[in-house]
């Protein structure tokens, strides 16, 4: 085949400087059809493409391989083999050709594929305040040692750039509330449209075109914020384009390296440091002259005000063992013991557990993401102690309980006292109704006169409950008496004989 350089040798020798065709032949060595071709043609390079592709060894298997190829190419991303591994899986069948007769083919296959035409989009503007993007993200970082994969919501104002992001432990709808608030309070404010996928803590049944039947909690949570929920056509994450091209941000930036943190409180501290250092050190990419943090600041005039944190809870109801738990998300939580024998209500939170039982609050707790742990809080179990002094030595509420620092001295000290346990159930029984800062500056006091006995204590509290003897009335000089009377018990007996 001809290289281009003696190609336009060929071409300067006749054109330019006039030489016939047998000068050029016997001054480059080459045959006269050669340079004939050249000459006639007018072309400037030679290209030679193979019409038929001898496969003797494939070409019995191309039938297979075809299989292998369309069945790969329509599993996810994550779960496609590759090149050698299709290799590998034919050989088990029993080919015997070579590998790369296998990738060739594979190659040109993959291009046949897609060669129909490229999807076009059209390009997306936003006014300020208009509409914000919401998606999450899984990503692996190591919390306190431990290689944990977190979840990540993302939040992202159209017209400005600007994103916020925040690590939770699960996707579930509670987080989704959560991740919503606390992106909006970094906002000061919201956006007039949100546009989502069809998360199932949102969408609960997807209909024809844009209905859709939203999530009743959800849609509260978007009546409180004022916002106009907008969900994507299924497997089209075009329709939210920005934040899809956040994900990928986001986990290159901040997620790359591994980042390690002690604990989620400290990621996501984490997390808004970086975002708002990468809005103020990136340009706005239509308004290259200023920064994501320029055209934010300027798009918050136009947000929808922040409206205060919504009541974001998950509801569940549950029923109270006779040990005072309740069971929820694979753990345990007690509850008051007064709730035993009735259902409740568990109100999950991001971060807590509430308990209520008609309306009335009997357990709080900070939440737990584990699995199998029982989270106690002592104090529900002090109305079963009266009846059951003996639980306090060895009840597992009160293993590593710690009082506040004068009933924990009373208590340490009548660990030596037959009946100490009674006599300090009977301060802890008090608790109750007196109120902990009253008990407390109790036992403190009989601490100071260096007793500790539950007698002395609640003799204490009850001189404190006690009200104090009124002050004297001063009396006005012009109501004093001008002849006081004079005390006479004879004058019963004057009454006696007269009689």
């Amino acid at each position: 085949m001809l290289v281009v350089e003696t190609i336009a040798k060929i071409r300067r020798m006749h054109f330019g400087q006039g030489m016939g065709i047998k000068t050029i032949c016997r001054e480059l060595n080459l045959s006269k059809k050669v340079v004939r071709k050249v000459v006639r043609s007018g072309a400037t390079e030679f290209g030679y493409k193979r019409t038929v592709q001898p496969r003797p060894k494939l070409g019995a298997w191309l039938g297979e391989l075809d299989r292998l190829l369309a069945t790969n190419a329509a599993r996810a991303s994550r779960e496609r083999l590759t090149v050698m591994q299709l290799f590998e899986e034919l050989r088990g069948l029993g080919y015997e050709g070579g590998y790369d007769a296998v990738r060739r083919y594979a190659s040109t296959w993959k291009q046949a594929q897609g060669s129909g035409t490229a999807a076009a989009f059209v390009p997306l503007t936003f006014a300020p305040g208009e509409a914000y993007q919401f998606d999450w993200s899984h990503e692996v970082v190591l919390i306190d040692g431990v290689t944990v994969t977190v979840k990540v919501a993302h939040v992202r104002l159209c017209h400005s750039r600007m994103f916020f992001v925040r690590a939770y432990p699960r996707e579930t709808q509670e987080m989704v509330f959560d991740a919503h608030d606390r992106a909006f309070a970094f906002f000061k404010g919201t956006c007039t449209r949100g546009i989502y996928d069809n998360m199932k803590t949102a969408v609960d049944a997807i209909f024809i075109g844009k209905n859709r039947a939203y999530n009743r909690r959800f849609l509260q949570m978007c009546g409180h914020y004022l916002v106009d929920p907008v969900a994507c056509t299924p497997a089209s994450g075009w329709e939210k384009g920005q934040v899809e091209s956040q994900v990928g941000t986001v986990r290159q930036r901040f997620f790359s390296p591994r980042l390690r943190v002690k604990s989620f409180e400290e990621l996501n501290a984490l997390l808004i440091d970086k975002c708002i250092a990468w809005a103020k050190a990136n340009p706005h990419p239509e308004m290259t002259d200023r920064t994501v943090w320029e055209v934010f600041e300027a798009e918050r005039a136009q947000l929808v005000p922040y409206a205060g944190r919504f009541d974001g809870f998950h509801s569940v109801p549950a029923a109270v063992s006779k040990t005072c738990l309740v069971r929820f998300d694979n753990n345990k939580y007690s509850v008051m013991a007064s709730a035993v024998g009735r259902p409740v209500e568990i109100r999950a939170y991001a971060e807590r557990i509430e308990i209520r039982q008609d309306g009335r609050l009997v357990g709080d707790h900070p939440r737990c993401f584990g699995r199998g742990r029982t989270i106690y809080d002592p104090w529900h179990y002090v109305p079963v102690l009266v009846r059951k002094p003996g639980a306090l030595r060895n009840g597992a509420p009160f293993k590593d309980w710690v009082l506040p620092g004068a009933l924990e001295k009373v208590r340490r000290k009548l660990n030596g006292v037959d009946d100490g346990d009674r006599q300090m159930v009977d301060i802890l029984a008090a608790v109750l109704t007196e109120g902990l800062p009253a008990v407390e500056a109790a036992c403190a006091e009989a601490i100071a006169q260096g007793v500790h006995s539950a007698d002395v204590t609640l003799n204490i509290l009850a001189r404190r409950r006690d009200p104090a003897p009124p002050p004297l009335l001063l009396t006005s000089p012009a109501l004093r008496l001008v002849h006081e009377p004079v005390a006479d018990c004879a004058r019963y007996d004057l009454l006696r004989r007269a009689g």
